[in-house]
């Protein structure tokens, strides 16, 4: 079998219409951003109605139009290369071809997510309004792709070889070639190269997806459950529970934060089970939150408070229980032990936890010291509110906002934090598909071999990107309410 190319039979047509638009797009942005710095700014003209009209002509209004319809022309190309790949297939459109087709259940999600949600955007809040920042749209997409991918190569319905697995003769190969004795039902080529060790690059990329969206969301959620616990009874009663709980958080932040995560990951601390410890302290927080936030909403009815504490509250304890207890560790007591973390991950969670906390404590603490001084808040005072009430029913919905946008960065930050454990060999399993591991394999070759590395960088560079587009577009809508 022959091996790919990058395009396949919809490069005869397509390659030299993208050879000629890319130079031209390039450098008409390059001549935009020129004249916008030469040319003086247009003047201003009075309109009738005594409105102000920028005037202006020439290469100002000329350059714009031309770089932005190149650039349509340009996303128009490779569309076709995305749907036309997803049609065809990897023998007939080349690698490209053969990922999107790959994709395609990925393609179909998004299509589907985005219809639903501009059509029904005006009933889902700050999430409907999302659909009308460009820049929240893009960066929605970008997570959302990641997320899709992270899915669905979970239940191995992307993925073309085992990213574990190695095999003969595959070892550093480039992209598009074929595999060394392939059966009927295997797939044919290594779309992106083998690594190192003879592993599918493009299989360990879309496996490490699933290692991201399960560690980094979750992990975020709980800090915030703990900085939130914390940080609004701070901001609203002040005086030595705030002194004391600042001053831990500050001691906290005070302290290097990559050098705290070594300290956390490094074998010797994980010996003496201190992460499990703190597993056992920082995993009860949810309970906690959720309790005061049920409770605070229906002390009044108690039949049911106690229905909904129970509901929720019992599930919830037993996952934490199953979480925190470990089959051959320092805890291991539990009897309906559901489900056990494997010790890599469940350090890694810790650590992201404990090193997020205090920065969100910070952040809820100055929003509760500004909205606690609000006439609602006095309101509620008046009418004999309780303060958990207060502080989670009227303080907290208001600053929804900002933690937001903070939450959408922090996932961005952890990602971060994530792929630099992995490229350090810390905290995960070596054989883990994480996108830091796999640019660590890559690295060590990489003046000799780009393509081992380099794909796991661009998917972790996508996905932060994506969360901070995300963060700005929620920041500029939010910003409207």
């Amino acid at each position: 079998m022959d091996p790919l190319n990058w395009t396949g039979g919809l490069g005869t047509f397509l390659d030299p219409i993208l050879f000629v638009l890319v130079p031209i797009f390039a450098v008409l942005l390059v001549a935009r951003v020129i004249v916008s710095a030469v040319l003086p700014p247009p003047t201003m003209q009075t309109n009738p109605d005594g409105t102000l009209k920028a005037v202006s002509g020439g290469l100002p209004v000329l350059l714009p139009r031309l770089s932005n319809g190149v650039g349509l022309l340009l996303l128009a190309v490779v569309l076709v290369y995305l749907l036309g790949g997803a049609a065809l297939g990897a023998k007939a459109a080349g690698i490209i071809g053969g990922i999107s087709h790959q994709l395609v259940p990925v393609w179909v999600s998004l299509v589907v997510l985005f219809v639903v949600s501009s059509f029904y955007k005006r009933r889902l809040g700050l999430y409907g309004k999302l659909f009308d920042s460009t820049i929240g749209m893009i960066g929605f997409a970008l997570v959302m792709f990641w997320v899709f991918v992270g899915i669905y190569a979970h239940f191995d319905l992307l993925i073309t070889h085992d990213p574990l697995v190695q095999v003969s003769g595959m070892k550093n190969k480039p992209p598009g070639i074929p595999l060394r004795g392939a059966e009927s039902g295997d797939f044919h080529w290594y779309l992106l190269g083998g690594d190192n060790l003879a592993r599918d690059v493009f299989s360990r990329v879309l496996a490490g997806a699933t290692v991201v969206i399960t560690i980094a969301p979750l992990a975020t959620l709980f800090a915030f459950m703990v900085g939130i616990t914390l940080g609004l009874p701070a901001g609203y009663y002040g005086g030595k529970l705030d002194t004391g709980l600042s001053f831990l958080s500050n001691l906290l932040l005070a302290f290097p934060v990559i050098l705290l995560f070594y300290l956390l990951v490094t074998p010797e601390i994980v010996q003496t089970g201190l992460p499990q410890y703190m597993a056992v302290v920082l995993f009860f927080f949810p309970l906690v939150f959720s309790g005061l936030l049920i409770h605070s909403r229906y002390r009044t009815q108690p039949r049911k408070n106690v229905i909904r504490l129970g509901f929720v509250l019992i599930p919830m304890f037993l996952l934490y229980m199953s979480a925190v207890n470990g089959a051959n560790t320092k805890i291991d007591f539990w009897v309906l032990d559901f489900f056990d973390i494997a010790p890599g991950i469940l350090v890694v969670f810790v650590s992201v936890v404990f090193v997020n906390s205090p920065t969100v404590f910070r952040i809820v603490r100055g929003l509760t010291l500004d909205i606690k001084t609000r006439d609602y808040v006095d309101a509620a005072q008046t009418r004999g509110e309780r303060p958990w009430y207060i502080m989670l029913w009227e303080i907290l919905p208001n600053a929804r906002g900002p933690l937001i946008v903070d939450f959408c960065l922090r996932i961005g930050y952890t990602t971060i934090l994530l792929g630099t454990l992995g490229f350090f060999g810390l905290g995960l399993p070596p054989e883990s598909p994480d996108w830091g591991s796999t640019i660590n394999d890559g690295r060590k070759l990489l003046s000799i071999y780009l393509h081992p590395a380099l794909p796991p960088a661009f998917a972790l560079l996508t996905m932060v990107l994506g969360l901070n587009l995300l963060a700005d577009g929620l920041r500029e809508e939010s910003l409207k309410d």
